[in-house]
């Protein structure tokens, strides 16, 4: 890879990467700089790395920063606990963003990750096993079982907007 088409790589797929890092970490300056560490790692490696496939190589180094970005923070969301005086009445208004985050946040980082790569990414089964390291069937198990809890989440009569 040149130093032409590396700029190149930066211009196509830097707003995409971070915005895959940023769903999954939800905190922007955390996803600045394990993004800002992908690239840097693409920068090193731009000469093993075939242009065709620096997209790919640079969202499966910026997966493994985020995972090991996660492990070195390990930081602890409590959860509400459940009341059962708490009506659905009394609940405030969301709005379906706000659930659906919710929702996505109630996943595994593996689960997430497959969620925004298919569905709000775009990416195919072969070129998410490829940035997840799985094969495509896990892929596929793994993405059916992360929508279906999605599902589970969302229909239920507390979540309604």
């Amino acid at each position: 890879m040149t130093e032409r088409e590396y700029n190149e790589c930066v211009t196509l797929h830097a707003d995409a990467v971070y915005r895959f890092i940023v769903k999954n970490l939800r905190h922007e300056e955390d996803a600045r700089d394990v993004v800002q560490t992908a690239f840097e790692k693409l920068w090193r490696a731009r000469t093993e790395v075939d242009p065709e496939k620096s997209k790919s190589f640079l969202f499966t180094i910026a997966y493994n920063a985020m995972i090991d970005h996660l492990r070195k923070v390990k930081r602890i969301y409590l959860k509400e606990e459940f009341n059962p005086d708490l009506k659905v009445i009394n609940r405030p208004v969301h709005n379906a963003k706000a659930v659906l985050e919710e929702a996505l946040s109630r996943l595994s980082e593996t689960q997430r990750s497959l969620v925004m790569l298919k569905d709000y990414e775009g990416y195919s089964y072969e070129e998410i096993g490829q940035i997840l390291n799985l094969n495509s069937s896990q892929v596929k198990v793994y993405l059916h079982r992360a929508r279906l809890q999605l599902k589970q989440y969302l229909v239920k009569v507390e979540n309604v907007i």
